[in-house]
């Protein structure tokens, strides 16, 4: 009995066990599996990802719509790159830095904002000291999780020494959202303003004497110009209420998604991503849709959004590092994913906050 007993159990032992063949197809099975199973959890990553920069998006129009609230008007772009932002010099034309400063203290940043507050004039250590803290500071609301990390990268502003001094940092704070300039570039540098691209040398050029209220000749020579030209929302110098948007709040972008290289993504090295999202206005916090309008020359002056896109950079459009489109806000606090192929003239009015043209809603 005991000797029968062994041989079954060695027959049931060889009756469960796997064949070579029967594990290889296992493996076959699994791995197809895994193969269907692996664009659908990508895909499901993605669109997290694009919720996510969505939601970026809405706290930066609220922030810009709730300084509206609080100002009458909306956040200024600033001076130009050379700048930052300081506390001591208001939300108006005394303000060098850009949007994103301007807005801190409605996206629950007043301590970041403040740095610097009282702490002497333009150029003082103090002062610079704290710039230098502001400029390599990243926040999490200002990147696209489609295309990087939150954090601090390495700086390659070539003017930082006008708002830093001897404390010139070694990473910045970057943001992947620009505002809406309009259909033509304005800014320090275009003709009639400023010679330089990077703004005035001394506040005294804006304001004289500094801390006195009072606009110089020159930079209201200067303002002036580039308000002439200006069809955005937010640019050099800019002064936007509401009431301006005259084409509507729900046909008019605000801000939305910056095109840049991927090869660049971490170095700094993409013109329009070079500097800290703290300085003023210049093509890191800014976008438009076209060097100039009426357009002249269409290989040069016309800038359809773009999707990122190894090798090519060029600083100046929107675009985003989503496959499918780039996401833009509206000046009614809105936020709705644009397609690449959107119509240039559409695109264009979307821009231009004043051109009076009708705008089919089905087109974008």
């Amino acid at each position: 009995m005991y000797g029968g007993n062994q041989k079954s159990a060695t027959r049931n032992r060889h009756s469960t066990a796997f064949t070579l063949v029967e594990l290889l197809v296992v493996i076959t099975i699994i791995g197809i599996l895994i193969a269907l199973l692996l664009p659908a959890v990508q895909a499901a990553r993605e669109a997290a990802r694009q919720l996510q920069c969505k939601n970026n998006l809405k706290q930066l129009a609220l922030g810009c719509l709730n300084h509206e609230n609080a100002t009458k008007r909306f956040p200024t772009g600033g001076w130009a790159p050379a700048w930052t932002g300081d506390a001591d010099r208001g939300t108006d034309w005394r303000q060098p830095g850009g949007w994103h400063y301007n807005i801190l203290p409605y996206i629950e940043q007043p301590a970041l904002h403040d740095l610097g507050l009282g702490a002497g004039a333009w150029n003082s250590p103090a002062k610079m000291l704290a710039n230098t803290q502001r400029l390599s500071t990243p926040i999490g609301i200002l990147y696209c999780p489609t295309r990087r990390r939150p954090v601090a990268y390495p700086w390659t502003g070539a003017w930082s020494a006008k708002i830093t001094n001897a404390n010139t940092p070694t990473v910045a704070g970057r943001s992947d959202y620009a505002a809406n300039g309009g259909d033509t570039v304005t800014g320090a540098g275009m003709p009639g303003t400023w010679p330089s691209v990077y703004g005035p040398s001394t506040p005294t050029e804006v304001e004289d004497p500094d801390g006195s209220g009072q606009m110089t000749p020159l930079a209201r020579t200067y303002f002036a110009a580039i308000a002439r030209v200006a069809t955005g929302i937010i640019y050099c110098g800019s002064l936007i209420k509401m009431a301006d948007v005259t084409d509507g709040t729900s046909n008019t972008y605000l801000l939305g998604e910056k095109n840049v290289n991927p090869d660049f993504y971490a170095t700094g090295m993409d013109p329009g991503d070079n500097e800290s999202c703290w300085t003023g206005e210049n093509q890191d916090v800014t976008r438009w849709s076209s060097y100039r309008y009426p357009i002249v020359d269409p290989t040069t002056d016309w800038w359809p959004p773009w999707p990122d896109t190894p090798g090519f950079a060029d600083g100046l459009r929107f675009g985003s590092a989503h496959a499918n489109g780039f996401q833009m806000a509206f000046c009614d606090g809105s936020v709705q994913m644009i397609n690449y192929s959107i119509e240039f003239e559409t695109h264009r009015r979307l821009c231009n906050r004043k051109d009076g043209l009708a705008i089919d809603g089905k087109k974008f």
